[in-house]
């Protein structure tokens, strides 16, 4: 089990990214627009800088739904590899079936 601080911190700025998304969107189309004028552009650019650090999407960390464990995650399961293994063991998980060859 990852620690529950971290685990809580990465919840924080998941709620944070939600919050300021629109917020993030409209800034970022204005900044990046080429008809824009420069000092409009610009202007978007120190009020997206002044946006907390958090609320950049980049910022949350892909952790395993289970454990939150941070690495060794599988997207489409949100998972880690160890509790996919778990759980795909004691056949926890439709259609996965241990592989021999």
């Amino acid at each position: 089990m990852a620690k529950k601080s971290a685990v809580e911190k990465n919840e924080r700025r998941k709620r944070m990214v939600k919050k300021f998304a629109s917020k993030r969107a409209r800034l970022k189309a204005i900044a990046s627009d080429k008809d824009t004028p420069v000092e409009e552009a610009f202007a978007a650019r120190l009020k997206l800088a002044a946006l907390p650090r958090n609320s950049a999407p980049i910022r949350v960390r892909n952790r395993c739904e289970v454990t939150g464990r941070p690495r060794g995650y599988y997207r489409k399961l949100r998972m880690s590899r160890i509790s996919l293994r778990l759980l795909a063991s004691s056949g926890q998980i439709p259609g996965m079936v241990k592989s021999s060859w």
